[in-house]
């Protein structure tokens, strides 16, 4: 039978792996695609493929050690130990990828607001949006 462990490292490789190919093909797209929209959505997939790769570094699993019944993290609520709260401390989750994560959604979603903007006008100045072409207009 496969363990759970296994299960959990392969998921978790698959992710890794898929974000890595996530990071690549938008690089790609930003700097090989010559349409400009193209462009926009390429660098809006790197932004969120980066999002995602810092909620998981801030992932911390339930189950420590060889603890078969993972539960999640809970304050306590009665008398605080030494050893309640170090065992609160091995198990919570590191809450400053958070608050950057959703720190960056938010310049993101400005930034990307400002490309489309900045696309209209390309569109209304030069009536396209293939690089290649506002190029040879411009020079």
């Amino acid at each position: 039978m496969i363990s759970i462990d296994f299960i959990n490292t392969y998921l978790l490789s698959v992710v890794v792996f898929s974000l890595l190919l996530n990071f690549a093909l938008s690089i790609y797209g930003i700097f090989y695609r010559p349409h400009y929209i193209k462009k926009i959505i390429a660098l809006t997939v790197l932004s969120d493929t980066a999002n995602t790769f810092a909620i998981y570094i801030g992932y911390r699993r339930w189950a420590s050690g060889g603890n078969t019944n993972p539960r999640p993290p809970v304050i306590p609520t009665t008398e605080i130990t030494p050893g309640v709260l170090s065992e609160f401390v091995a198990r919570s989750v590191d809450p400053l990828p958070q608050a950057l994560v959703l720190t960056a959604v938010v310049i993101g979603l400005a930034v990307t607001i400002f490309l489309v903007f900045l696309g209209h006008q390309l569109f209304n100045h030069y009536k396209t949006l293939d690089m290649r072409r506002i190029k040879k207009l411009k020079g």
